[in-house]
């Protein structure tokens, strides 16, 4: 037997916001809406890794094709800074993230393979050679 929250999760989340807006508290599905929280959570998270690896990738790009360099990498590199700047300042509890080396190497590890893909290169530092004010001023290139 399915779920509500199976068939349709858009209907089941209409649903449920209606219950808890009508204070409907015995028909609310506590664990799936624990479960949507949680994946929000870990979007965001997911979001930032994603957008802080597109810029290091593209500085990576920057560094070592300098006969490549171009406005779009430019525009490039420009949008996914000020996308990774609101996403920090809507979401200050990311910044934990910058501290952990964890997620460092996570983050490097998709950067560099992002930008061997479409270079050939492959002889890229271990580890992200630039510190974060670097990384995130509009003004700096490698």
């Amino acid at each position: 037997m399915t779920t509500p929250y199976q068939q349709d999760v858009v209907a089941w989340a209409n649903e449920q916001v209606a219950f808890l807006r009508a204070g409907r508290w015995a028909e609310i599905d506590v664990e799936h809406i624990a479960e949507e929280i949680e994946d929000v959570g870990k979007s965001e998270q997911r979001e930032l890794v994603n957008r802080v690896a597109v810029l290091l990738a593209h500085l990576l790009k920057w560094q070592f094709q300098p006969e490549r360099r171009g406005a779009s990498g430019q525009i490039t590199i420009r949008n996914q800074r000020r996308g990774i700047a609101r996403r920090l300042e809507r979401t200050p509890s990311l910044k934990a993230e910058w501290a952990d080396p964890a997620w460092w190497e996570e983050v490097w590890d998709e950067a560099t393979a992002q930008a061997a893909e479409p270079t050939g290169l492959s002889s890229f530092p271990e580890a992200c050679p630039w510190t974060t004010t670097q990384i995130l001023d509009p003004e700096w290139l490698p």
